[in-house]
């Protein structure tokens, strides 16, 4: 029978294993669930760049492509370089993990809050962006736009309560029409011969000779929100099927090479179509529209970019509560966010994101525009740690081949480092303070609820192995109400909890009948248990249970508290609620081991001991 059982137990264990795989990530729904918000970075990075552009003419707007050029080797130098760390950090984590293990323990909580900002921020600026797309659309939803954001944030939330691999599985579809009919555009536009001109008001800007680096660098830290999600992948390794490493770093390739064709095919028909900023029309619109011109193939664009940017947000729905899990498994978060739900769902990671990410659009009203300034600032802090801790991970273990990799990364952390300062110091005025100060605050509060636990783990002396357990003596004591089936149950198990049983019960002097009855009662039921009596003359119950506990001068005492468990729930309005007050005192000022006994009733039939039914 043993071996009967283990096989079953094993069998179970397999069964339990693939349906646990089943829910994880392949590459094409590793690149659905965590890669949208690189994705849907294609619909405003560019044109973050044509706008600063723009402020210096003609001249100025000549280096779009030159721009993005930059940002496109940035996001090879980036892809390269998570390749690395999926390698290195299997477990997950990204940022915060390499700058934990090669940086110490203040650079990995500055990479995890910088982390933490960046995702709750992505929730709220794709949200915003999808639902401006659509208000522009249809101008008469504009007035629900903070209800609408609230709309798709809800429906997105219960999508990944299901599970990460079933909300990849719904969003491989539009995700691949935004790819697909981006790639569509780019390809058209190359090969016409001249674009599809259709006017739009253009505010001529003064033609400019001389381009000063202050603006290339603007227009650079603009771009650079483009970049936002390329790190969303690593940080989600254990999300991904067998072999987990494998697969993720399929996926990390396959976005970074996507992004860049699409970053650098947009800038191309920018600057080969002449587009300029038009108040209420977006670059890439007027791409398209110069591509394919204003027929089914434009409304298929539009459609799916509108969708892909509602969407978008499912990456931090997929990067963030693993990240949270590894923060609270190193006691920098409550360790409620530890824990998993079946389908592998951290959902108090979820529930936390969702929070924040609403309180955002609640207090900016919808608005991207406010959003979109604040977004690349912490992402950047975390590319700079995750990169110059890599170097340090080369440096320490010195693999074969392991020059080049340390050289990849240390550009890496020169390149992200540069754009953070430009970044923080172009975006500072917009908002970019809010982050600033962030960041350092989210540090300081994971920084006390590390010293939190680092108390009760001495307390508990977690860190050692504590002495042999041994039996000790010790007190049960049952406040009781009178002789009847509860107060059985009660001392029943108190019996078998304590070497010594009391029953306690509060008396009234002005009620002396009642107290002579009860004791006559207890008598015939249970002599062999002790009885206490205390007298209180101002009618309390809890406070004379509480001094008498305190005062038996006993090193281990159990508090059993009975009470009645209705079997509907309506039927809770009929009780007293005296036994949470009672336990709620005995916590707060005693040492005693206080137990609720709950004594749960049906509806069938009472059956009386010594008579038939």
């Amino acid at each position: 029978m043993s071996i009967l059982s283990a096989r079953r137990s094993a069998g179970r264990g397999e069964a339990d294993g693939e349906t646990e795989e089943r829910h994880r990530l392949s590459v094409p729904g590793g690149l659905a669930a965590l890669s949208l918000d690189a994705m849907a970075s294609v619909a405003y990075g560019p044109e973050a760049i044509v706008i600063v552009l723009a402020a210096g003419g003609g001249a100025a707007l000549g280096y779009t492509v030159p721009v993005t050029l930059a940002i496109a080797a940035l996001l090879g130098v980036l892809t390269l370089s998570y390749r690395q760390v999926i390698a290195a950090f299997p477990q997950g984590g990204g940022a915060y993990g390499v700058a934990k293990t090669y940086l110490g323990r203040r650079a990995a909580l500055v990479a995890g809050a910088s982390l933490v900002v960046d995702y709750v921020l992505n929730v709220a600026v794709s949200i915003a962006a999808g639902v401006a797309a659509l208000t522009s659309a249809m101008p008469a939803l504009l007035p629900y736009t903070v209800w609408l954001c609230l709309g798709v944030l809800a429906l997105i939330t219960a999508v990944n309560l299901r599970g990460i691999a079933h909300s990849a599985r719904m969003f491989i579809v539009p995700t691949a029409i935004f790819v697909l009919s981006i790639l569509a555009v780019i390809v058209v536009g190359l090969l016409r011969d001249r674009p599809v001109v259709i006017a739009h008001p253009v505010a001529q800007a003064p033609d400019l000779r001389a381009v000063g680096v202050l603006l290339l660098l603007r227009a650079f830290a603009n771009g650079c929100a483009a970049l936002t999600g390329v790190e969303a992948i690593a940080n989600a390794v254990p999300s991904f099927r067998r072999p987990r490493v494998r697969r993720a770093q399929r996926a990390e390739v396959a976005l970074g090479a996507l992004l860049g064709v699409m970053l650098i095919g947009i800038a191309t028909l920018i600057d080969r179509f002449h587009i300029r900023p038009v108040h209420g029309v977006t670059v890439l619109s007027q791409v398209t529209e110069g591509s394919l011109g204003r027929g089914i193939g434009y409304y298929v664009v539009q459609c799916a970019t509108v969708v892909l940017l509602a969407l978008a947000a499912n990456t931090s729905f997929g990067g963030m509560p693993v990240l949270t899990h590894l923060l609270a498994r190193d006691n920098n978060l409550p360790h409620l966010f530890a824990l998993r739900a079946e389908r592998q769902v951290h959902r108090y990671g979820i529930f936390f994101l969702t929070a924040t990410a609403a309180l955002l659009l609640v207090g900016t009203g919808g608005a991207m525009n406010t959003l979109v300034p604040l977004f690349a600032i912490g992402v950047f802090v975390g590319f700079t740690l995750s990169q110059a801790g890599m170097v340090r991970h080369w440096w320490t273990g010195r693999p074969p081949g392991w020059r080049p990799r340390a050289a990849l990364n240390g550009l890496g952390a020169l390149m992200t480092g540069v754009a953070a300062i430009v970044v923080s110091v172009t975006k500072f005025p917009e908002g970019g303070w809010l982050i600033v100060v962030t960041i350092p605050l989210l540090v300081w509060l994971m920084s006390l609820v590390n010293r939190a636990y680092g108390r009760i783990g001495r307390r508990l002396e977690l860190d050692r192995v504590p002495a042999r357990p041994r039996p000790r003596r010790s007190l049960a004591i049952v406040p009781v109400g009178g002789v009847n089936r509860l107060t059985r149950e009660a001392i029943s198990t108190a019996l078998s909890l304590g070497d010594r049983v009391v029953a306690l019960r509060v008396v009234h002097p002005d009620e002396p009948e009642e107290t002579t009855e009860f004791i006559r009662a207890w008598e015939r039921w249970a002599p062999d248990v002790s009885l206490a009596l205390v007298n209180d003359r101002h009618r309390r119950l809890v406070d004379p249970i509480v001094e008498y506990v305190r005062g038996v001068g006993e090193p281990h005492v159990f508090v059993l508290i009975p009470e009645v468990e209705p079997a509907h729930i309506w039927q809770r309005v009929l009780q007293n609620q005296r036994g949470a007050v009672l336990a709620h005192a005995l916590r707060r000022d005693t040492d005693a081991v206080v137990c609720r006994l709950r004594f749960r009733l049906d509806d069938g039939p009472v059956r009386v001991p010594g008579h038939n039914a």
